[in-house]
């Protein structure tokens, strides 16, 4: 990755997700305009793009999530974050990386799922967009959402709620042609438990697996990486300590009670001109205390 990034990440777009947002809204345009101008002409529809219709390998990405106009916004704005916290996390080559990724990981779920079952699936970009919310997951787990805008939850616990719909769509998906009731039982319950959903969500988690392979091969640090992090973390410890021992010493302390100025930050300390020897007292002690004097017959 560090390769390509050298060779190809001037063509990186920096705000990649911005513009991903636009072409959305373009499609959210379109679905109210004219419905089946996607279906007909720009959704991703192998048998079609056999047939010379090149360019539903790019126009289908503007599909926009499947909810209604509130909802859907909503939704945007949510990619939006992400995308640009992910871009800001990884760099701008690396987060496009993964989003061209989803997009072929995506067209070869559909390539596969003609060649297979012999019908073309118009994928979408609702498995692309959840490729991004697991990594956002991934960087981000202590983020905080409101479930039905009302229950506070981390993004981790969403990113596991969502990988067991994940396992269960794709298991349900493959047990159709063992078990079709299976399947429906699902679908009854808005899992889709279907063999193309099955192969989309699989080719999702691939694009997930695969980039988070090469990057942590890419970026892991050295053996002589890890051995300064290791000095670097032994020297910050080292200095937390010394620094805590510091702060636990007591500069002054009372000859008779025994108190410091940690007991009490109020107490003033004062030393005893009439005592022999370094005595110091709190301003309790410091004129009922005895006076501290050598023996007269011992000598200097």
């Amino acid at each position: 990755m560090k390769k390509m990034e050298r060779k190809f990440g001037k063509y990186a777009i920096p705000g990649l997700m911005r513009y991903v947002i636009v072409l959305y809204i373009v499609g959210v345009i379109i679905g109210i305009a004219a419905p089946e101008l996607y279906e007909n002409y720009l959704a991703l529809d192998i048998e079609a793009v056999l047939h010379g219709q090149i360019w539903r390998l790019v126009t289908f990405i503007i599909a926009p999530p499947n909810s209604s106009l509130l909802m859907m916004l909503i939704v945007l704005y949510m990619y939006y974050i992400i995308g640009d916290n992910l871009e800001r996390r990884w760099g701008t080559f690396a987060f496009n990386l993964y989003f061209l990724m989803g997009i072929l990981f995506n067209i070869l779920a559909a390539v596969v799922t003609y060649l297979v079952f012999g019908e073309t699936f118009t994928v979408g970009t609702y498995f692309l967009n959840m490729s991004l919310f697991f990594a956002f997951v991934t960087e981000f787990g202590d983020a905080q959402f409101l479930l039905f805008f009302i229950i506070p939850i981390k993004g981790k616990w969403l990113g596991y709620l969502n990988a067991i719909y994940f396992i269960v769509t794709i298991v349900g998906g493959l047990l159709f042609y063992v078990n079709p009731m299976i399947s429906f039982q699902l679908l009854s319950w808005g899992v889709p438990a279907l063999p193309q959903y099955a192969l989309a969500a699989l080719f999702s988690m691939l694009n997930y697996a695969v980039f988070y392979w090469l990057y942590r091969q890419s970026y892991r640090p050295t053996a002589a990486q890890k051995k300064v992090q290791r000095q670097f973390k032994a020297q910050v410890t080292e200095a937390k300590k010394m620094e805590r021992a510091r702060a636990g010493q007591a500069r002054h302390r009372c000859a008779v009670c025994g108190r410091t100025e940690l007991d009490d930050p109020s107490l003033e300390f004062r030393f005893c001109s009439k005592c022999e020897g370094n005595y110091e007292y709190c301003q309790d002690h410091l004129y009922t205390h005895q006076h501290v004097t050598k023996p007269k017959n011992q000598e200097d």
